[in-house]
């Protein structure tokens, strides 16, 4: 009689494997939803408010592209799939554009960081609008209008 190829335990080591691997690329409002919660959600976009208390971290988690809006000011590092850290300092009313990306968050601040993260679901449009961006930020007007209309909301 032949041996199987595989034993159970490494059988159960690559099933274990897998799913990782799968919850490593799920979105952030499944595998950290203490930082993560779903505001809105349809065929095009996915609006995502973020929450890191003082000094949280996150874990390695997928953003699709899109608009990042700043509602309270946060001393972050962002580290990505690589290991590649990034310290960014944000401002009340600051909005960026990002292009789809995996990473962790730690706020470094002693204060809560927040945030309005609205990611386009379609990878092909995502990556589009990154070609046609431009400059990560919006311009002076346009920042205005969405935080007036974001701190309105949370009144």
């Amino acid at each position: 009689m032949r041996k199987p190829v595989c034993s159970r335990p490494f059988c159960a080591a690559l099933a274990v494997l897998f799913f990782c691997a799968v919850a490593l690329a799920q979105d952030p409002t499944k595998v950290e939803p203490a930082h993560y919660k779903l505001a809105f959600e349809n065929e095009y976009v996915q609006v995502v408010n973020v929450h890191y208390g003082p000094h949280e971290k996150s874990g390695l988690h997928a953003h699709p592209g899109g608009v990042v809006v700043v509602l309270t000011e946060g001393h972050l590092r962002f580290t990505d799939e690589n290991g590649k850290t990034q310290e960014v300092f944000a401002k009340p009313g600051e909005s960026r554009w990002f292009p789809p990306f995996k990473h962790k968050v730690e706020n470094l601040g002693g204060t809560s960081y927040n945030a309005v993260d609205i990611g386009i679901k379609s990878k092909h449009l995502a990556s589009e609008a990154s070609l046609k961006a431009g400059p990560s930020e919006m311009d002076e007007q346009t920042k205005k209008i969405v935080a007036e209309a974001l701190l309105a909301a949370m009144k």
